[in-house]
C-alpha cells in the first residue's frame, strides 16, 4: 500500500481545511487508518483514527469536536475534515495505515505504512 496525502495549505485561525489520504492497492478496506501531526520541535502526536469498516472513529481531546475522520474504502481514501482551525494546529500532517485495530493508533509506535507528510499553517 502507498499513501499520498494531500490539502494542506496555509489558513487564518477559523477557517477549515480537508486532507486527503489516497491508497493504492486493493486491500485499502483491510487497513485501520490514522492521522498523525509533528509540529517543529515537537514529537509526531497522534490526531484521529478509523476502523477498516469506518464504524468506529478516535480523536485526541485536543481536536474532538473541530476534526473528523472518514474513509471511502471505494475511492481508496481517508478525508480528515479540520474546522475551526488553530495556530497550535500548524505542523506537518501524515497518514498512515495499519492491520492492526484502530483503537491501538493512540498508543502505538510503528505502522505498517506512512504516506508523505502534507502541511498545514494556521495564522492566528
Amino acid at each position: 500500500v502507498q499513501l499520498q496525502a494531500s490539502g494542506g495549505g496555509l489558513v487564518q485561525a477559523g477557517e477549515s481545511l480537508r486532507l486527503s489520504c489516497a491508497a493504492s492497492g486493493r486491500t485499502f478496506s483491510r487497513y485501520a487508518m490514522g492521522w498523525f501531526r509533528q509540529a517543529p520541535g515537537k514529537e509526531r502526536e497522534f490526531v484521529a483514527a478509523i476502523s477498516w469498516g469506518g464504524g468506529s472513529t478516535y480523536y485526541t481531546d485536543s481536536v474532538k469536536g473541530r476534526f473528523t475522520i472518514s474513509r471511502d474504502n471505494a475511492k481508496n481514501t481517508v478525508l480528515l475534515q479540520m474546522n475551526s482551525l488553530k495556530p497550535q494546529d500548524t505542523a506537518v500532517y501524515y497518514c498512515a495505515a495499519d492491520h492492526g485495530p484502530s483503537y491501538t493508533f493512540p498508543r502505538k509506535k510503528s505502522f505498517d505504512y506512512w504516506g508523505q507528510g502534507t502541511q498545514v499553517t494556521v495564522s492566528s
